[in-house]
């Protein structure tokens, strides 16, 4: 009986795995949450060269490759723009690289709430 149980689970999870589609690096990753295209308080991030911008960048091309069949080199954010909420939303075209050197940009969108120390990758999906 244990046996057969054991057996039952590794054929379930054998399927779930081959069942699921591996996602690449032109893939979107997540859901857009806000609907970016209202600009309900979004503003340009004033100096998209502001260290804490590009690391927020960084950390989402590392955060996306955690989730993804794909390995990308994170380049520079190169626009964005903010929302204050409980927190701040931010939605970043960043320049990334994959490993064979192809530049391309992609779309992240970061919550982040810097006093809880709370870091979220809401999607990331390539820019066409």
């Amino acid at each position: 009986m244990r046996t057969s149980s054991f057996l039952l689970i590794i054929i379930v999870a054998f399927l779930y795995a081959i069942g699921s589609p591996a996602i690449g690096c032109g893939e979107r990753m997540g859901n857009q949450l806000w609907n970016t295209a209202i600009e309900n308080g979004w503003e340009p991030i004033g100096n998209i060269n502001d260290q804490h911008i590009q690391e927020l960048g960084r950390w989402a091309v590392l955060e996306f490759g955690k989730h993804v069949n794909c390995v990308l080199k994170f380049n520079k954010v190169v626009s964005g723009r903010q929302q204050l909420v409980s927190g701040m939303n931010y939605e970043l075209i960043i320049e990334a690289s994959d490993i064979g050197g192809k530049e391309d940009k992609y779309k992240a969108e970061v919550y982040e709430q810097t006093w809880t120390h709370k870091r979220q990758l809401l999607s990331f999906a390539k820019v066409n």
